[in-house]
């Protein structure tokens, strides 16, 4: 941390005394830190605007406010323009094998972020249309040169497919990020916390997200969609999940892509790219299966 950004998080107005923000990893879009002010803790979140990762601040605020009020995430104790101050949950982030574990708890929490969310948002808020993101991701690519462009043109048409695959969909105010790390277990309940990529969306894109990021099996997401829905599936229905599958797979394999020509934070983009493209390559042909 830098001695200005220090002495800035340390004059906050919100603090009732003396403060010493420690660094708190874990951020890929923005840096994190924790303040303990009297008994009580916070963590700190402080990010620039992302436009090319669809990442704003005035809407990942709106959003953590509105999560707030809906009882889905950890209240908002200050905000300024690109910072945030929200309450230090007690307890531990999930990985993958714990998603799968709690999976009644987690796709509750998920229903009820799509549907009392809206309730509490207010002003300006983004839309997260998965296929705009893909596109724009791939025109990115194309610009900079940064990848074969019959790869590129192939990518291309698989979007337009997916699109033409899913058909009239709903919208909600969807997370649009749920990795293992964004669950949070205080031992009594869960908590869903992150909201950079927050913004309206299908609803089955949270699902296929949740469902590639948390490497769920066939089984689990049979489950999974009851629990949301509150009946078994169809085949229709499983068919477009696996496409929301596949396009969560290729954004995640393309925001890596991109991060590789732009992003200057210390991590191994290449070799994420190549995890995600593997699965998504695993996925489509999945998808193609059902397709008869």
């Amino acid at each position: 941390m830098t001695h200005t950004l220090h002495d800035r998080l340390r004059a906050l107005p919100c603090w009732t005394a003396p403060v010493a923000p420690r660094p708190l990893g874990g951020g890929i879009t923005n840096s994190n830190f924790v303040v303990e002010d009297g008994s009580r803790r916070y963590v700190v979140r402080v990010g620039q605007d992302i436009p090319l990762h669809n990442v704003m601040r005035f809407n990942e605020q709106a959003a953590s406010y509105a999560a707030a009020l809906a009882g889905i995430s950890p209240p908002v104790r200050y905000a300024e323009a690109d910072l945030l101050v929200i309450d230090f949950i007690e307890g531990k982030t999930l990985d993958a094998a714990g998603v799968r574990a709690r999976l009644p708890a987690v796709v509750e929490l998920v229903r009820r972020m799509h549907t009392g969310l809206r309730e509490h948002l207010a002003g300006p808020a983004l839309s997260f249309w998965i296929f705009h993101v893909l596109r724009n991701y791939l025109r990115v690519l194309r610009q900079k040169g940064a990848r074969p462009i019959a790869q590129l043109e192939r990518l291309e048409r698989i979007t337009q497919e997916l699109e033409q695959d899913l058909g009239p969909t709903e919208t909600v105010f969807a997370h649009n990020d749920l990795l293992p790390a964004n669950f949070l277990d205080d031992g009594e309940r869960l908590w869903l916390i992150d909201w950079d990529y927050g913004g309206f969306n299908a609803p089955l894109f949270d699902l296929g997200n949740l469902a590639s990021n948390n490497a769920f099996d066939p089984d689990q997401r049979e489950a999974m969609l009851t629990l949301y829905y509150g009946h078994p599936p169809d085949a229709a229905l499983r068919y477009r999940l696996q496409v929301m599958a596949v396009a969560s797979l290729l954004r995640e394999g393309l925001w890596s892509m991109v991060s590789e020509t732009e992003s200057t934070i210390d991590f191994d983009y290449r070799d994420y790219t190549r995890m995600n493209m593997s699965v998504f390559e695993q996925e489509l042909q999945t998808l193609i299966s059902m397709r008869g």
